[in-house]
């Protein structure tokens, strides 16, 4: 089964998010996978005239056994996860799609995306096996920082998105958390210039010896101003009053869009406290006031977003957030996954991308 919601920009460019899964939770993975690939291939040909992906992310029940067998068919940035989909299926698929864009492949593994003045730059799964979440993520943005430095760029001026897939998160996320900051310091990423909006959510590489492993989103060839922080503090309170140096949304604006990344958002006060501990309908609605206030500084509702993903810590809330969700939003793509948030307190968290028709200085996308 696929859904999919078509964004349109001002002068009429799109893009598409997918999210791909699976109808009959009883067949082998094999079976499975092939379902998922044939709805992608369909897709491809019969509805995405014109589009190409330039990122997906595989979501699996058993990574370790279930990652050889996805095809890097695609010339895009793949990532994959063990996370599984909370419909008690055995893998989903996101799908991001740009109208033409080339996409090439660079040297480190990294996917570059040309459209217009603007390279989009892909990087899926990077672990470091053996290294210690600390140490792991250290390295990983060490790395992205040098590749970005290469092009002229840096992580401050052009990494707009960065997701951290965790190893027992309850162990392991102090050190990506203290990892981060480290980096951050050096490249001069602080309180009083600017952090990147991410995820750090439980999940597992196919490698059993990585603690960690990144996604990451960059852009090359921003203007000053055209990539802001988005923040909602009668909400939501800085991350930094708790130790941990990412931002609650980043929004970036073309001449013709606005895209809007919000970072994994749970049930969280503007005093960084979990709000109604054990309730996960409670936890839901929350989650969502914080979400929509997160849109809302950026300009845009609801009706913007193009994919949302949904991390439970406990399967057996699953029934009721499916509930909850596809009562509230019945046309728009999401998947639930199981995936431990980095605090025990919090039941359920959710991220998601949206993209606002704007008309601005900035050049065109």
């Amino acid at each position: 089964m696929i859904k999919v919601k078509n964004l349109v920009s001002a002068n009429g460019g799109r893009e598409i998010h997918a999210i791909i899964t699976v109808d009959r939770p009883t067949l082998p993975f094999s079976d499975q996978l092939r379902e998922v690939e044939h709805e992608l291939d369909v897709f491809l040909r019969d509805k995405a005239h014109g589009m190409t992906p330039v990122f997906m992310r595989w979501f699996l029940s058993d990574a370790a056994n279930q990652a050889h067998f996805i095809s890097g068919s695609h010339d895009c940035a793949v990532s994959v996860v063990e996370q599984a989909p909370l419909d008690f299926t055995k893998v989903a698929l996101w799908v991001w799609l740009m109208e033409e864009v080339e996409v090439s492949a660079l040297p480190d593994g990294a996917f570059a995306v040309s459209h217009g003045g603007f390279t989009h730059l892909f990087e899926g799964s990077r672990c470091r096996p053996g290294a210690d979440s600390h140490n792991a993520t250290y390295d990983m943005l060490s790395c992205s920082e040098k590749r970005l430095r290469g092009i002229g760029g840096s992580l401050i001026d052009n990494c707009v998105r960065t997701w951290f897939f965790v190893q027992n998160v309850d162990v392991n996320y102090s050190g990506v958390v203290s990892g981060r900051n480290a980096l951050f310091n050096e490249c001069g990423l602080t309180r009083n210039t600017r952090f990147i909006a991410s995820t750090g959510i439980g999940g597992r590489h196919a490698d059993k010896n990585a603690t960690v492993q990144m996604d990451s989103y960059s852009v090359k060839g921003l203007c000053k101003g055209q990539m802001k922080m988005v923040n909602a503090p009668e909400y939501l309170n800085p991350t930094y009053e708790y130790g941990v140096a990412f931002e609650r949304a980043t929004s970036v604006d073309y001449g013709d869009r606005r895209h809007v990344f919000i970072s994994g958002t749970a049930s969280i006060d503007n005093r960084g406290e979990v709000v109604w501990a054990g309730d996960i309908r409670r936890q839901t609605l929350r989650m969502w006031t914080n979400v929509e206030a997160l849109l809302k500084a950026a300009g845009c509702g609801w009706e913007d977003v193009g994919h949302m993903l949904v991390y439970l810590r406990d399967p057996a809330d699953s029934i009721v957030v499916r509930e909850m969700f596809e009562e509230r939003f019945p046309g728009v793509p999401y998947v639930i996954l199981l995936a431990p948030v980095c605090r025990p307190g919090w039941l359920i968290e959710m991220e998601c991308m949206a993209m606002k028709p704007v008309e601005t200085c900035f050049p065109a996308f």
